[in-house]
């Protein structure tokens, strides 16, 4: 059975090419009056957020990504893993072994999830949510309960059996914040520069 969006196209004066041709540059109305339904979820989302962050990080190993938002949805806090500010990331060791552990990355670095609650636009961030790439380490947990985060979503666990992540637990529970780990529906979100041109346009209007 034809589509009926179709049906303005099908004419018997009309060549193949020609439909073709129009069909490309004509808006469907009944279907771009339509919501998407491909559109991200509100988790998706804000964990795609940490993940993009990530991509500011400048470790050569780890790439991790916090964001924070409140009960309204917004995002309050966004952090990646670094070296502190002022100090200079071209001086300091990004290796994650060495003899002498001065010459590794984990005496100087900053976790995300530090600088998440660190660059926070609000007051507080107290009674919101943390979505991170990696479940937080035990140094990161004591900022969070601190902080008075009631949540924290977390993608990896892999790390669960080291002291680090079983004393985070052990902090987490004692404190009442809730940790669960986050189930994607996808397993990659692609960012296309170019979607943007590709974007139809209804009589000369943006958007």
């Amino acid at each position: 059975m034809t589509h009926p969006c179709m049906m303005p196209f099908l004419s018997p004066k009309l060549d193949f090419e020609e439909v073709v041709l129009q069909i490309s540059w004509q808006v469907c109305f009944s279907c771009s009056a339509r919501k998407r339904e491909d559109y991200l979820e509100w988790p998706e989302y804000f964990m795609a957020v940490a993940f993009l962050s990530a991509q500011r990080s400048k470790d050569p190993n780890s790439q991790v990504g916090a964001c924070i938002v409140n009960q309204e949805n917004k995002i309050v806090g966004i952090g990646y893993n670094g070296m502190p500010n002022g100090c200079d990331d071209d001086l300091l060791p990004w290796s994650r072994s060495a003899d002498d552990r001065l010459d590794t990355k984990y005496p100087y670095v900053c976790h995300a999830e530090l600088n998440a609650i660190m660059n926070k636009n609000s007051a507080d961030v107290k009674g919101c949510t943390m979505y991170v790439a990696l479940f937080p380490c035990n140094e990161c947990a004591k900022l969070i309960i601190q902080a008075g985060l009631k949540e924290v979503i977390y993608l990896s666990d892999k790390y669960h059996d080291t002291p680090e992540m079983m004393a985070s637990r052990r902090l987490l529970n004692m404190a009442g914040i809730q940790y669960r780990q986050f189930q994607p529906k996808r397993t990659q979100i692609v960012i296309d520069f170019n979607s943007i041109n590709q974007a139809g346009m209804l009589n000369g209007a943006p958007h």
